[in-house]
């Protein structure tokens, strides 16, 4: 009996193991699982592998900025990396679709009418396309944390890193409380202000900080729902205006291109389409958070390629042809484009004006609740940018060490507090100096994204100067901008070219001759004052820490790439590549 008990505890290779023996003679413990409140508890505590990195070393000059460090310590951030391809299509897609296109464009309409609208978005969209490919470029190469001031403070200038990052973190953190506010105001629309607009503060506050809570998966998630409705909502409107335009609409016949002919396709001439740049600029913000996303995707490597070149199709498909169509059915000369009481009014949308005219009904609501998604989508999404940028700065000591705090969620708590407590200032929402606040908090990010998109082309352009110069070539690269080095260079200079037409829009507004003194200071700080803020957080880091402009030859290239045989990955794909029929080889170079 004891040979056959003692052959039963033998291994499949007829040895014998200790784990057979163990239930017999030590007897069996069950896995112990810590209860739902214990563990979400313990999720909060801090990562354990988390560095922490040292303040400036010091050099014989005084305090001297540690670049090689810096960049380390966002190669290795410990943010949980739980975005999947979807995810990240789906932010590429639909991220940026929000108000500056449903209700901004009718502002932008007015001013310079349907070819100003039309030009300026076909500018800005190559543009835009140039400036995210650098971008994808090098973020599948280092998928760092907080990636835009990083690749400035490793590729340009430490200073410079610390004004964008702080700059692309102020934009955000102050969105949240402007977007809630926006949110609350398209409720508006239904219940007339019917209920005080701090419970809805409150509803949208909550609601925004528990999706956060959740993780970037949480994020991703949401977004990917977001993205969706306001996807379905553009494609709908389309495939409606074209039918409305030829005349299938309830009310009015074949429309064509007369209004391009009377009223005209052109408002306030050189100036009106310059004030039109400002706006697509704008309408276009959140495009760079497919970047921002990168150190948090399971695999940017193969995810982060496709999402960068849906780009494309977004800025063809969702902006140019729908904005086509609004300048083919509503007449810039309509009072209601300019009379919305605020950014997300759906009465000022030229989408809704389109369908009414079109003697539609019910479709407004519809498009007013797409208008509170779109909001609700920028508040979340600025809470995800702001706690992200906030942990990258302070883990290359430009930010309060307690701000790289990420729990074992991969959560950057602290920096997720601090933008969910400034969310708090939509209560002013009640209050009688509302747009004052609101005024002077959107003048201060007016043009973050402008000078955001202008650092990735110039870092992009410096980076493939070092690439080259320490003895690379662009076959070593995973992933390699379309437009290359001369699309970051239209990047850059496009971006120049809007910061130029806002200054001019700013310093001589349309009707600035009936403008008093005080007026014309007051405009041009509320859209211009973001470019000084810039300058002071430039100069006095500069000056503190003596930062050095980064030479080609000392660029560090070798921090956070996140594959070490990535020459042998390249090949592999190379060879899986060249065995794709002629279709899937010519729909993956433009998906």
């Amino acid at each position: 009996m004891f040979d056959n008990e003692k052959s039963s505890r033998k291994g499949s290779d007829g040895r014998y193991s200790p784990e057979s023996f163990a239930p017999a003679y030590y007897g069996q413990s069950p896995e112990h699982t810590d209860g739902l409140g214990r563990r979400m508890l313990e999720s909060f505590k801090r990562d354990p592998n988390i560095v922490m990195t040292p303040r400036g070393t010091l050099g014989t000059d005084g305090k001297v900025f540690d670049v090689e460090t810096a960049a380390q310590n966002t190669a290795n951030s410990p943010l949980a990396r739980k975005l999947k391809g979807r995810h990240l299509q789906m932010i590429a897609i639909g991220g940026s679709i929000g108000t500056g296109l449903f209700v901004g464009s009718g502002s932008a309409l007015a001013h310079g009418g349907p070819a100003s609208l039309l030009i300026a978005f076909c500018l800005i969209g190559v543009m835009l396309y140039c400036t995210v490919h650098a971008l994808g470029e090098m973020a599948v190469l280092f998928p760092v944390a907080g990636s835009f001031s990083a690749y400035s403070t490793r590729f340009l200038d430490p200073a410079w890193g610390f004004a964008m990052g702080w700059n692309y973190a102020l934009q955000w953190l102050v969105v949240l409380p402007l977007e809630i506010v926006s949110a609350t105001l398209t409720i508006e629309f239904w219940n007339h202000g019917k209920i005080n607009n701090d419970a809805w503060v409150a509803i949208f506050l909550v609601l925004i900080v528990v999706i956060n809570l959740f993780g970037v998966k949480g994020y991703g998630e949401a977004e990917f729902v977001f993205a969706t409705i306001k996807v379905t909502a553009v494609i709908g409107f389309i495939i409606l205006g074209v039918v409305i335009n030829c005349g299938g609409g309830p009310t009015g016949g074949y429309i064509g291109g007369t209004l391009w002919r009377d009223p005209g396709a052109f408002n306030n001439g050189f100036k009106g389409l310059c004030s039109t740049f400002v706006t697509a600029a704008f309408a276009f913000g959140g495009t760079e958070l497919v970047g921002l996303a990168a150190a948090e995707t399971a695999n940017p490597r193969k995810s982060l390629p496709t999402a960068v070149k849906q780009v494309f199709w977004r800025i063809t498909l969702f902006y140019v042809v729908s904005l086509l169509l609004v300048g083919l059915l509503v007449p810039y000369t309509d009072p209601r484009l300019l009379n919305g009481k605020s950014s997300v009014d759906a009465v000022a949308s030229p989408f809704v004006i389109a369908i009414t005219n079109a003697g539609i009904d019910g479709l407004p609501s519809v498009f007013n609740a797409v208008i509170m998604i779109a909001v609700i989508s920028v508040g979340n999404s600025s809470i995800y940018g702001s706690s992200r940028t906030l942990a990258a700065l302070a883990e290359q000591n430009q930010a309060p060490k307690i701000f790289a705090y990420i729990d074992r969620k991969g959560r950057p708590l602290v920096s997720i507090g601090l933008a969910s407590a400034l969310g708090l200032l939509a209560f002013l929402a009640g209050s009688n100096r509302q747009a004052d606040a609101f005024n002077w908090m959107i003048a201060i990010s007016g043009l973050s994204s402008v000078f955001t998109w202008g650092s990735i082309c110039f870092a992009h352009i410096r980076f493939r100067k070092g690439w080259q110069a320490q003895g690379h070539s662009l076959d070593e690269l995973a992933f390699r901008s379309q437009p290359g080095v001369i699309g970051s260079w239209i990047g850059l200079i496009f971006n120049v070219l809007v910061l130029i037409a806002q200054f001019w829009t700013a310093f001589a507004p349309l009707g600035y001759e009936e403008m008093t003194a005080r007026q014309l200071v007051r405009n041009f700080f509320e859209l211009y004052l973001a470019f000084p803020v810039i300058l002071i957080f430039y100069v006095v880091y500069k000056i503190a820490y003596r930062t050095p402009f980064i030479r080609s030859h000392n660029m560090d290239l070798y921090n956070g790439i996140r594959e070490l045989n990535l020459a042998e990955l390249i090949a592999e794909e190379r060879i899986e590549r060249a065995a794709w029929p002629r279709w899937k080889k010519l729909y993956k170079f433009f998906c």
